[in-house]
């Protein structure tokens, strides 16, 4: 169904998409709202990262906007407590910007961010890309997927990966971007590929290519001497030696 945006409501199955905004600013969240709603989401608000986690324990969303400066409890404190019991998608909105601000989310398990000020039609596209690939790593998982290199072990199907023996604390796109990396070892897989794949991105939509930079970065520390298996291409991508 074709809305005034020029987006797609995206569903899973015949379920409508669920979406819990929490962002400490009233105005802000009933214009994320107004917007989601008019996409065919169905929506619930919290005003902090407290209530963010206790909505979480007692309801399921597929997918989670939270803001990373609230009261009561920041946004990285709340989503590394959500990360404790799910895995849901999540977007965090920042005014900061900074790079360090970035690498915390994505340590802490965000799989996206958006910098204040944005369009109202950024954040639904970016809403809509994850919970795009979201439902196609639903229909794919199927076989039992390993991959092991020296003392590098990853198992795609149960979502673990081994460095000489221990196991690594991944953030779930990170374990999305590794294995997709996996699943095309020995290639030379482009930039824009990776975040169409990786994070849904179109085509005609880029999104940040310091997203996948700092997730690179992060991924190569978590497999720490083994980190050379991803090798840059500069000017193009990366490639995952087999």
């Amino acid at each position: 169904m074709a809305t005034a945006a020029g987006l797609e409501t995206l569903q899973t199955g015949d379920i409508v998409a669920k979406i819990l905004i929490c962002d400490d600013e009233p105005g802000l969240r009933t214009v994320i709202k107004r917007y989601a709603q008019f996409e065919g989401y169905e929506t619930a608000e919290a005003g902090n990262g407290k209530e963010a986690v206790e909505i979480c324990r007692n309801e399921q969303f597929d997918i989670i906007i939270m803001d990373a400066m609230m009261p009561e409890l920041d946004g990285f404190s709340a989503v590394r407590e959500i990360r404790e019991t799910s895995d849901v998608p999540i977007i965090m909105l920042t005014a900061l910007g900074e790079e360090y601000d970035k690498v915390l989310g994505f340590e802490a398990g965000i799989d996206d961010y958006v910098v204040k000020p944005f369009s109202s039609k950024e954040i639904m596209l970016r809403i809509a890309a994850i919970l795009r690939r979201a439902e196609k790593n639903s229909e794919t998982r199927e076989g039992h997927l390993t991959f092991a290199k020296g003392g590098f072990l990853a198992d795609l199907t149960a979502h673990r990966v081994l460095v000489d023996g221990k196991q690594a604390d991944l953030a779930p796109k990170l374990y999305d971007l590794l294995f997709f990396l996996i699943k095309h070892k020995g290639v030379a897989v482009s930039r824009e590929s990776i975040l169409t794949e990786v994070w849904g991105y179109s085509h005609d939509y880029s999104g940040d290519d310091r997203t996948l930079d700092t997730h690179i970065k992060l991924l190569r520390r978590a497999m720490g001497p083994y980190a050379d298996i991803i090798v840059t291409l500069r000017g193009h991508g990366y490639r995952f030696e087999g």
